[in-house]
Order: C-alpha cells, then structure tokens, then sequence
C-alpha cells in the first residue's frame, strides 16, 4: 500500500500524481522540464505555469525518443548488448588496416595548399627519394659559452669524424662503404681507361666540414686503399696529392704524351679551382709526420690560428664549386673589428650522401647487383643502415678517445634515426593506455560505489562503463582506418586518452542518474532505464554534438596530421554517443536486475541480502516478522523479478487467476489461511517549502514515544527537519541501532559518514548559498574580469613556432643534437625551382634578374663581393665564353677553318667550332657557316637560343663538375654526349626542354619562427612578382616545409573558432530554444579560449598547428562545464539565485567527474618520454580542466545569478515550485477486467474514458492508492502503456497514517471469488494486503460486466488545512464527474481526535460516483480529522480528478 501526503495536488500530464516527500516529486516541481517535459507543457496548458512552449514542444519529442529507446534497450537487453559487441568488435577488426603514416612533410604540409602542390610537383618531376641526405656532426664544448677555436677541438673532431665515416655495413652479401653511397662530384669522361680509372678511385666523397679550412681535411677523403699512378709511383692519396704536380709530371711521361689531352684538363681543373689541394693549408698537428713540408707551419711547427684560417669559410679541393660558408661550419662567433673570428662555441660537419632515387638509380646498372633484386626500397635500407651505424661509431669512438674528448660533446644525427624516433613516436604506448584505463576503472568504482550498502552501490557499473567506452575507442578508431583516414603520433599518443575522457564523462552522468531512479519504487520498473535517458539523454546529446562539432571545426586548420586527428576524434564522439544510449542502458538494465535480485556489487552471485537488514530489531515480534517478511520476498523474488522486468507477467498472473478459481470451483471446501500480521505504528511529518514533501517513519513497538524521539538525554528534542529528509530514517529506526563499540562503532560512523556525505549535498547547502552571497558574487566578477586581463597579457606574449627538440626524448643523441643545431646554427638550404611552360633560350634576362633579385633577402649568404654565387645558367654562359675565347684564338691563328680544324687547334676550340655549326633545326642540325656568323654568347650575355638545348648537351657532359656542383638537377636530363678531337661528326644531339631547373641558396641567421616566416614572406614576395612577369616558379626547402604554416595559421585558427562557437551556438539554440543560454554559454565558451590561449603566453608555450587545435577542441570540451549547469538552470524553478542552488546541486556531480576523469585519462600524457606530448597535451588539457572547472563551478553560476536566461517553467501562484499533479482513480484489478469494464462503460453510457488504466501489479513492493477520497478515476498503478506515467499513482492529501493492519478475507468469500493479492511494503516491516473480489449474482456468478470491490482497512489520521478565500482571489473550480457507484459495506473506525468526521465508501462496481465531503467551520484555517475506510473506486469519466475535499 503507497501513501501520499503533501499540502498541495494538481493533475499533471496523464493524471500523474506524486508523493510530496519522494525525490521524483521534488524533481516534478522544482525540475519540472527536466524530469518530465510534457508535464511541465501540461501545466502550462492549463494555465497554472508560464514558458515557452516551443522549447519544451521539443524537450517533449527529444525526452520521448529517449525513454522509447531506454525502454527498448531494458527489455531487450541481451539483443542489444549482443549485436553491440558483435558490432564492435567488427569494428575493432577494422584496426588491422590502419595505416602508420610518419612522414614529416605528408604529415604537415597545409592540405590542399600551394605547398602541396609544389611539394607535389617536385616528387613527381625528380621522383620520390630523390636529392641527398646529411650525416651530421656538432661539436659543442661541455662548458657552456666555452671556445672551441683551438687545433685540440678540431684534431677531436676529425678522429671521431675519421672513425664515423670509415664504418662499413653488411647487407644482400655485399659490403657497402661510405664511397659506395655518398654523393660525389662528378669528372667529364676523357675517354682514356687509365686516367678514368685513376679519376675515379681519387674522386672524394662530399664532406663540408671546418678541417677543410686545413691539412687535416684531406684525411677524410682517402681513397681507403693508396692510388698506384703507372710511371709516376704508388701510395697516392689525398694526404699527398697535389694535382698540379701530378698533371705536370703526367705531361712529361711518354705514356700519357701522345694519347691524352692535357689542355683540356688542364683547363678543366683551371675552371674548377682544383690547385694543389690540401698541400699548401696549414696543419693543426705539425708535428705531425705526414705534414706535408709545403704546409706554411710546417717548419715553425707553430699551431695555426684557427679563428683567422675559419674566416669566410673553407674550401674543398675543388675551390671553385666548393665553398663552405662560415655560417655554416662554425656557431655562435664573436669577430674583431677587423671581422676576424676570435670566438666560436661550435663545429659542424656534413657527410652528404645519396637519395633513394639516387642510389637506386647510380647502381641499377652496375654489376655489382646484377645477382639480386635491385630496388629503391632496398636502396633505402642500406642508407638507413649505414645511418644507425655511423650515429653508433660517433658514440663508440667518442667513449673511446676519452682523454680527447673528455672537453666536448660529440653530437651525431641523422635522417634515419630522425625517421626511427618518429615512427616510436606515432607507436602506440600500449603500457601507459593499459594503466590510464585501469586508474580510470578504479576511479568509477570509487566513486560509485557504497561502502555500507553492497546492493545499491554502482561500482560493477562504473567498472562496465569504462571498458565500453575502451572498447568504443578501439571500435571508434578501427571505423576511422575503414574509412581512410591515416594514423599518426597525435591518434596513438593522444586519442585514446581524450576519447577516455570525454567518453566516461556521458557514462557518469548517466551512472549519476541511474543512482537516483535505479531504486525509486514510484518508477515503473520497465522504464527506469528509458528514465535515466530521458532525463540525463538530453545533456548527453548536448555535449556529445557539441564536442563533434568542435572537432569538425579543428579539421578547417588544413594540417594533414591535425586534421585526420580532428575528424577522428569527431568520429569517435559520434561512436561514444551511440554507444552510451543504445550499449551503456543495456548494461544499466542487468545492474538494476542484479539490484532487484539483492545480489552483491560485482561479485553478483553472492547474495546481497535485502536493504531493510542491517541492523538487529528491537522486539522479538520485530525480529520474527522481520524473518517472515525475507522468507516471503526470497520465496517470491524471482517471480517479482520477471514481474519487475515486464516479461508478460500480466498474462501470466491472469491465468494463475483463472486456474485458481477453475480449482475453488471444483473444491469448494478449500480455504485461505488467515495470516495474522502484528500491527506497526507511523508517524509522517511534513516538510517545509520551497521542496515540500514528507517523511514517513515507523515507530518501534519498544517504545511509546514518537519515532524521533530519543532516549539519549542529549537528543530530547525533535530532530530538523534534514535529517527527516534522509533515505535512511525509517530504516534506521525500524530496524533499530546496533549496539557496538570500539573499531566497530568507528567504522559504522565511518561507513554512515560517507554513504550520506555527497557532492550534491554540499553543492546546494553549502556551496551554493555561499556563493550566492554579494561579496562572493562581487569577488567572482573581478576574479573573471582579472582572468581576462592576464590572458590578454599573455595572448600578446604568444610566439609562434614548434622546436623539433620537443619531438624528441630527451634520452636520445638526437635531442642534444637538436639542441645544439637550434641555438648554434640558423643554417638551411633553399631551392628557387622553375617550372615547365616557359622559354629558357628565349627568356634568359628574366631568368637572370630572377636570380639576382634574391640578393635583397638578407637571410640568403652572400659571396664576399656581396653578391650570390653562381647558378647553373651563368656557369653554363661562363663555360661557353671560354670556349668561345679559345675558338677566337685559334680561328686568329688559323688552326681552325670554317670547313674543318687542324691538328695544332686546341680541344676548346674545336668544341667550340661543333657547337658554333649547330642550327638548333632537326631538318637541317648543320650549316658550317654560322662559324663566322654568331657567337656562343652575344654581348649581353644571352646564350645563343636557337641552339641553346644542343648547346646544354655538350655543358652538361663535358663540364659536369660545373653541372653537379650547380645542383640544378635538369629535367628532363640533357642527353649525354662526350667531345673527341678525333670525332668529325658536327652532330651534337639536342636535349629536351626543360620543365624544372633548381637555383639554390644558403639561408642563415635563422633562428626562431619570426624570422623564418619574415623570411619566406619576402622570399615568396619575389616569386609572385616574377611569376606575373611570366616565369612559373616557386620556392622549396625545410624552411618552406614545416614554416610556411604558421603564415596563416592565426588566420585559421581564428576562422575555425568562429565555426566552433557559431556551431554550438546553433546547437544549443535549436535544442534548448533559448537564445539568451545559448548566446551566454557561447560568450563563457569564447572566454574559456581566450583565457587558455593568454595561458600559453605565460607558461611560455608556442604556438602551432597542434596547440591551435587543442584551442578549437577546448570548445568542445568546456562544453561539458557550461551545458549541464546551464541546463540544470533553465529547468529549475523558481528565482535565479534558487535556480542556480538546485543547478549544482544537481549538476555538480557529474561535472566534478567528467572533470577529474578527464585529468585522470591526460595523466598517462605526463609520463611520455616525449616532451611534445607532455607540454602540449597533458599541460594543455591539465591547464583546460582546471580553468573550465573555474568557468563552469563559479563564473557561471554567478552570470546567471545576475544575467540568467528566465527558466522554462514559472508557477503563476507559487514562486518556487509547481503544483503536485492530481491523484489518479483507484486500479482495477487485472488487465483483462479493466477491458471488459471499460468497453461496457463506452458502449453504456459513452463516458469518456482516455484515462482509465488498470492495475497491472507489474511492480511488487509498492501498492496502487486507496481511492476513497477520490471521485474516481481510472488510472491504475503502474500501466505500461506508452501513454501512460512512469510515475506512482499516489493518493495526494495531508495525511498522517499512525496504524495499519491487514483484515484476512473471509473463507466463504475467497473460496468463490477471483482473488488478487498484492504485497504493499511500507519500509521495512510493514505488509498491507489488499483483496479484489468481483461482484456475485444470485447463482453465485460474477457479473458479465466484471465489477470489482476492493477492500483495505486502515486506520488513519487526517489532517485538513481549510483556507478562506482572500479578497479578489479567483475562486478555484472543482469539476465532478456523472456516473454511478454501487457501495459495499464499510466498518467506521474513529480517531483519536476528530472534530468533524466523514465515511467514505465508494463502490467499484456501479456507474455512479459518491464524493467524500467533509465540513470546516468559517475560520481562515480550520483543521480536521476524520476516520476513512474506503473499499474500492469507480472509474472515472473523464481525464481530470475530482477534487476529495471541497471548501
């Protein structure tokens, strides 16, 4: 049997009636529109409330939709946690496709940019893998701020560079050395064997080094094994070769006097600056004996000055084409004022060796693979092997040569180890994802779980929660490697633990709503899952949408690895949101089962017990009813299980209904046996508004005092009205205190302490008034408005740029490396390309002023005349003004003709006379004439461009230490054609036009990210003005790749936050209806961003592409900090600053959890080894949960105590609450009775009949009300019907009820009447039984018309509070219903006091309806109590209740 009480009533949507003492009927009143939407329209309807009805028209549709699908997922739970886990776990398989991508430039470069398709076009002209690659040593001294411009640094430096550049790697059963993949000059063929072959074991590997400022150089060259020169001797190296010396004595010798040209390499090594090599440089070591005597210390054997010697930088043996700028070899100098360097902090060198491509390319058609499978991809093994093995030989020979090295860091790198620590970076961190998750399972079931209360705590689903949202993240991530997207460092690093985090936040709040519907009895069973949806559905979908939409806005920053990050992410908000409403309600069903069941938290299959036990009762007849009452409820639970899970139990009890009455009509002997129950006493007391409500208790039959009062002398008084509120006062006192001491009473104080300690609870009696206070809400105010200041500080302080050290361990070689590159050296290559579509012979001016309009960038290094040094158009112009000079010679001396040459001309000249005779026409390539028509270059310097590609042929072969030391890399290649003397045939093929020609530059002094993109903005500057004169070009190079980002990258970032904040905007606007919370939220929002980005200028973090998106995601995020609180204000009730209480009361919670489950995810963020993921995640996310708890906790509340949006419901008559909704009429007794009956009353008496329902008894442990005080009604408690409430159908008046007692049927009566019994529990101990018999004719059938007569005897104590009218009042309206109702007999019973008293006794059989009047006198509040036995109720004719007591 239920009882309600309260002051007021009111009908709600359906008749919903509520207990004024119960939290659902706190939630309906002071949370109307979050508890139930279509209530609080219902009130609006009807005049008794104001709002918009608009918003909760769609509250109303929204709150539907969820219930269905809560409803849907409880009863089919087992269906939808199958197909979920088949789902995603299909999903999950998908991750075996996913797609590692860890190359830089793919990663970020701007998507869809110009700089990808210049990128683009480069890979697709040159090849992928194509250009050179750098072995890289630095010299730094361990003393910061230390000189290392002494001959002791540099003889360490070559002995470890000596070593590094010596290791040989075994790979496919062949040796490779550093001469088999470095990148070398190259010779022109002389088409003699000998000297081909001696060139090509002499021909150096490209080392850009500072000992080539010395003797020393020339040790790195080698050749490993010593040149045998045949006549001149053996042992030739570059340690003692001079080339001047060799070519003279080779004049002399008869071997190579008659059958080589030594004017032509003679004039080659002219052009190409190749003297007498390292002979004549000083030596660091003079003492040295390998010093050579030419050396200008040799005899003094005084040290070197190495400062002077580095000035300008050094040069190669090749001193023409191989300069080495001093920017780029020596850091952190300090010059005299003769610009003299007199200090230096650093050395740096260089081993170039070959691209991919270029090895691939440079050995396919030697023998030495011919055996094997040669390809490009184990071309790229080989170089990386050979990488590891270097950076290993500087370490080991560092260690090694101690004593020399004991003053320095010796600091390697190379691409290879670069690639290797990126590819460990973008790996996923399985050991601290598998720790981040289990400390987030620990956390839900501490923070769900009850200590003293095994049943009713949550932990198992708590424990649940977290491994599907883990499984939803797996799943998540496997459907974005379906759909493409590619894996990155930013996916495995940081992805799962966001997505943990944002994903258990939807799980707490619904786990927190669970918690306060999961054991309310006035919920139909079947639907409490379908509740906790429709109450907590709305929010999540809110915030969910939200953060989607802010990762879709993070994917406008059109940075590849960002923005597959971002949509990912995305994605995965979506998988989570799907998985909590339709996979997480399912789980919650089998929890409420297993609390149902009084089975144990987690460990389920141990029984729990029942929540009454706990303490021992005070009386024997306490303790055997006790003992009574768990045997009933043990011998019956599965029944009311399958009862309680709506599993046809209606169906199933109506045909146990008619079994039993088929048996008593055979046997109508038998008999029910009389239980006799012991009597308990209650006492209910009313609470106070604004919350209202009652508390009912039961008194121990020990003691003849009320249940409150004490026997303790400390405790004489009442107690407050709180602690009556309490969920475990009757419990408490029926079950009695256990009497313990010690440990024990310490550790039930402990247990009691915190099972009634909750956030909640502090949040709106302490907190919350607090922070309503003026001063407080003034202190808040100034806090928010210095908080802005500071960030508009810091935001002026943020520095663009992301250091490559913090994409490093700082373990690694490579971090110091880095370190060291980054504060020494500024120095980067960049390459002018020219594109294809234009006419090189016709347009070499603009090709010209091109090139030497970058002398005005003042980060490009200039000659020492202040010029640039030479491209390959001027080396090409050069080559053919000298061979013009020599065909001018020999034509003045006559060795050449204009038919042919002879024999005393020299090679110059005769190469000249082949390229003077081309025409540049396939047609006719000849005309023999032109000798003394045209020349080579005309006076402007412009190359002869009819024959300009014939011209490039014979450049490009013959000239080709020029050409590679040019790096123009031609495409397409011009033709390979060598020049012989001897060779009359005039035809020199023609090379194809050109598409892509590189200019390069030398960059330095940059340092920071300012610099660099001041740079590359007046680089670009200069490609745009020529590219409107005509000339396609563009520039490339490292700075470009990873620098040019940040050019626009405020832009975006910008653009995407608008996007962000207009979509949530847009959002919340079409869910919440309310601009004014949608348009406050934003600007908190907007606040929220700017308050982060002035954090980065603080703390000193840099910004980029990773933390712009962190920026756009906080949105998202700080959506979980505003919304709730938001939402928890606009559906309370009353004025702002009580609206604001309820709102943390309520909201708190699970804000707090989201909170610190989101710093419990980022956590693991904090113990990765790369310094990137630790400063710009962990801190970031740390930085955003702190300061959104700020935002949404206390700035929020307070703009809403100030500037809040009004709320969605406001009562015209009371300020804070709406009114109780209406008692329903009394229940029938079956399903299939109340089809019979409502169909006779329609066909009969066309009554109205919308709202009857019948008593489905689908829930045991609670009762349908007594309908004695009501005109009729028929609702029933607790239909199923989609229509109806999943609220109790509570009889509403001011009732205290002291005595209840059970009258067994009769055995005449129930041995011939259909007989429903139904166990009503009033906690803990107290069983009302009510009995439904139909009515009998006169032979002993029912009626066809299956009247019911339900009888309950209670005593109770009414009491009745009368007001008199005041003046200009409207007078309320009190509606009643025609129809008839037959009586059955009654037995009056009166109380103890009573002034005015009335019977009430309505039948349920008839057509009729007899109200219960009572009488008050004329005073303005008079009280009342009266006696009411009432047996039975009438179904009612319309949806409205009749009022019981009239004025």
């Amino acid at each position: 049997m239920a009882v309600a009480v309260g002051a007021e009533e009111s009908a709600g949507e359906g008749g919903v009636v509520w207990a004024s003492g119960s939290r659902p009927h706190e939630d309906l009143c002071t949370r109307t529109s979050w508890a139930d939407a279509r209530t609080a329209l219902a009130h609006i309807n009807k005049g008794r409330a104001t709002g918009s009805r608009a918003t909760l028209w769609v509250r109303t549709k929204l709150q539907y939709q969820l219930l269905q699908l809560g409803t849907f997922s409880q009863r089919h739970a087992g269906k939808v946690l199958f197909v979920a886990l088949l789902v995603l776990a299909t999903f999950c398989v998908g991750l075996k496709s996913a797609t590692l991508l860890t190359n830089v430039q793919k990663l970020w470069v701007e998507e869809g940019g110009r700089l990808e398709q210049e990128l683009a076009y480069v890979e697709k002209t040159l090849g992928a893998g194509y250009g050179t690659t750098k072995q890289i040593l630095i010299l730094t001294p361990k003393d910061p701020g230390a000189n290392v411009l002494h001959p002791k640094s540099l003889l360490a430096h070559a002995a470890v560079l000596k070593a590094a550049t010596s290791v040989k790697i075994e790979m496919y059963e062949l040796t490779w050395s550093l001469a088999d993949l470095c990148y070398a000059p190259s010779f022109p063929e002389l088409e003699h064997p000998i000297i081909d072959q001696i060139l090509a074991k002499l021909t150096p590997c490209t080392i850009i080094t500072p000992l080539d400022c010395f003797w020393e150089g020339s040790k790195l060259l080698g050749p490993e094994t010593p040149v045998t020169i045949p006549g001149l001797g053996p042992g030739v190296n570059w340690t003692n070769l001079n080339p001047q010396k060799i070519v003279e004595k080779m004049k002399i010798a008869q071997k190579y006097k008659d059958n080589f040209s030594f004017s032509f390499f003679a004039d080659f090594m002219k052009r190409a600056g190749v003297t007498t090599a390292y002979q004549e440089k000083p030596c660091l070591d003079p003492t040295d004996p390998m010093c050579p005597s030419t050396a200008p210390n040799k005899e003094s054997k005084q040290p070197p000055d190495v400062g002077a010697e580095l000035t300008g930088g050094c040069y190669g043996f090749a001193g023409k084409y191989m300069h080495w700028p001093e920017d780029l070899i020596v850091g952190a100098t300090q010059t005299n004022k003769t610009g003299h360097i007199v200090r230096a902090e650093a050395l740096q060198s260089m081993v170039q060796l070959m691209g991919a491509r270029n090895l691939y390319e440079y050995w396919s058609d030697d023998y030495k693979v011919q055996y094997m499978d040669w390809s490009q991809e184990k071309a790229a093994r080989i170089l990386g092997a050979w990488q590891h093995k270097f950076t290993q030989a500087v370490l080991e020979e560092t260690a090694r040569l101690h004593n020399e090295t004991k003053f320095y860091n010796m600091l390697p790198f190379s691409s290879a180890n670069l690639d290797d620590l990126l590819r460990d970076f973008s790996e996923v961190p399985a050991s601290r994802v598998a720790l981040g998750y289990v400390l987030m399972v620990l956390y839900a079931c501490l923070s769900l779980a009850r200590l003293n209360d095994c049943v009713r705590s949550s932990a198992g689903l708590g424990f649940a929660g977290v491994l599907l949202v883990a499984v939803t993240v797996a799943a998540g991530l496997g459907f974005c490697a379906l759909l493409g997207f590619p894996f990155n460092a930013s996916t495995t690093q940081v992805l799962p633990f966001l997505a943990l985090g944002l994903g258990v936040d939807d799980m707490f709040l619904m786990a927190h709503t669970f918690a306060e519907t999961a054991d309310n009895s006035h919920i139909p069973y079947q639907e409490r899952v379908g509740e906790v949806l429709k109450r907590a559905g709305v929010s999540v979908v809110l915030t969910s949408v939200c953060n989607a939409c802010a990762f879709f806005a993070g994917a406008l920053v059109p940075v590849p690895a960002l923005r597959s990050f971002c949509m990912q992410a995305a994605l995965l908000v979506l998988v989570n949101l799907v998985s909590i409403l339709t996979v997480f309600p399912a789980i919650m069903s089998l929890d409420l089962r297993r609390r149902h069941a009084h089975r144990t938290d987690i460990l389920c299959c141990i029984p729990g017990g029942n929540r009454e036990q706990g303490a021992a009762p005070t009386a024997a007849s306490g303790h055997h009813y006790s003992s009574s009452v768990r045997r009933q409820r043990d011998s019956s639970g599965a029944a009311a299980a399958a009862a309680e899970e709506g599993r046809s139990w209606t169906r199933h009890h109506h045909h146990q209904q008619q079994t039993s009455s088929s048996s008593r009509h055979h046997h109508p002997t038998s008999t029910v046996p009389k239980v006799e129950l012991p009597k308990k006493t209650t006492v209910t007391r009313a609470l106070p508004p604004p919350g209202g409500g009652t508390v009912t208790q039961v008194v121990p039959p020990t003691s003849p005092r009320e249940c409150w009062a004490s026997s303790d002398a400390r405790a004489q008084s009442a107690p407050s009205l709180e602690s009556l509120a309490t969920n475990n006062s009757t419990r408490d006192l029926v079950n009695g205190e256990k009497l313990s001491s010690g440990l024990n009473r310490a550790w039930a104080s402990a247990l009691q302490y915190w099972s009634d300690w909750s956030i909640g609870r502090w949040m709106g009696t302490i907190y919350g008034p607090t922070l309503m206070r003026g001063e407080v809400k003034a202190a808040a105010i100034i806090g928010l408005f210095v908080s802005v200041g500071a960030a508009a500080w810091g935001v002026s302080n943020v520095e663009d740029g992301l250091d490559l050290t913090d994409v490093v361990p700082r373990s690694a070689p490579e971090f110091a490396f880095l370190s060291a590159q980054q504060k020494y050296f500024g120095f980067y290559n960049m390459f002018a390309v020219t594109q294809g579509n234009f006419e090189y012979p016709t347009k070499q001016r603009l090709l010209h002023d091109y090139y030497e309009a970058f002398t005005r960038v003042n980060y490009i290094i200039k000659n020492d005349d202040g010029g640039l040094p030479e491209f390959w158009l001027s080396l090409f112009r050069d080559w053919l003004i000298g061979l013009q000079n020599a065909f001018d010679h020999d034509w003045r001396s006559g060795c050449i003709t204009q038919e042919t040459w002879h024999s005393n001309a020299t090679d110059e000249g005769i190469l000249a006379y082949k390229l003077l005779v081309q025409t540049g026409h396939a047609d006719n390539p000849i005309d023999v004439s032109l000798v003394s028509q045209i020349r080579l270059v005309d006076s402007e310097g412009i190359i002869n461009p009819k024959a300009f590609y014939n011209y490039l042929t014979a450049w490009a072969t013959n000239d080709a230490l020029a050409y590679t030391a040019s790096q123009a890399d031609l495409r397409p290649e011009p033709r390979h054609w060598t020049h012989d003397r001897y060779d009359y045939d005039l035809k020199i093929p023609k090379s194809p036009p050109l598409v892509y020609t590189q200019l390069p530059f030398y960059l330095h002094q940059l340092s920071d990210t300012t610099t660099i993109t001041t740079m590359i903005e007046e680089v670009r500057a200069i490609c745009k003005r020529f590219e409107d004169r005509g000339l396609p070009n563009f520039p490339t190079g490292v700075p470009f790749t990873f620098w040019e980002q940040y050019i626009k990258l405020r832009f975006y970032l910008v653009l995407a936050i608008l996007a962000v904040l207009t979509a949530v905007f847009l959002v919340l606007a079409v869910v919440l209806m309310n601009l004014w919370a949608a348009a406050l939220v934003v600007l908190l929002l907007a606040t929220l961003v700017f308050q982060l980005f002035g954090l980065f200028g603080i703390l000193g973090l840099k910004l980029s592409a990773v933390p712009a998106v962190l920026l756009i995601v906080s949105v998202g995020v700080g959506v979980e900090f505003c919304v709730h609180v938001t939402v928890g204000f606009l559906t309370a009730v009353g004025g702002r600053e009580r609206r604001v209480i309820l709102a943390l009361q309520h909201m708190a919670t699970p804000v707090l959890h989201g909170a610190v489950s989101t710093l419990l995810a980022s956590l693991m963020l904090l113990f990765s080894e790369f310094e990137f993921i630790r400063k710009y995640f962990f801190y970031v996310l740390l930085a955003l949960t702190v300061l959104g708890v700020l935002d949404g906790l206390i700035f929020l509340p307070v703009l809403l105590s100030l500037v809040g949006p009004p709320a969605e419901v406001v009562p015209r008559n009371h300020l804070d609450r709406l009114p109780t909704p209406s008692p329903p009429p009394s229940p029938q007794a079956s399903q299939s009775h109340f089809h019979h009956s409502h169909s006779y009353r329609r066909s009969h008496h066309g009554g109205s009949s919308s709202s009857m329902r019948g008593c489905s008894g689908r829930r045991s442990s609670s009762g349908c009300a007594v309908g004695g005080a009501a005109g009729g009604g028929g609702g029933g408690c607790g239909g199923s019907s989609s229509s109806s409430s999943m609220y109790p159908r509570l009889h509403g008046s001011n009732l205290s009820l002291t005595t209840i007692t059970e009258e067994p049927p009769s055995s005449t009566r129930s041995s011939q009447s259909l007989r429903s019994s139904h166990e009503i529990v009033v906690e803990p101990q107290v069983v009302v039984e009510t009995t439904t018999t139909p009515s009998m004719g006169g032979n002993g059938e029912p009626h066809l018309d299956h009247h019911v007569t339900t009888k309950v005897t209670a005593t109770a104590k009414v009491k009745v509070e009368l007001h008199t009218q005041l003046p200009g009042a409207v007078e309320p309206t009190y509606r009643t219903s025609s129809s008839s109702s037959s009586s059955s007999s009654g037995t009056r019973r009166s109380s103890r006091r009573s002034s005015n008293g009335s019977n009430c006794s309505n039948g349920a059989g008839g057509v009729g309806n007899s109200p219960c009047n009572s009488s008050s006198s004329s005073s303005a509040s008079t009280s009342s109590s009266s006696s009411c036995y009432g047996t039975g109720s009438s179904p009612k004719g319309s949806s409205d209740v009749e009022e019981c007591f009239s004025k």
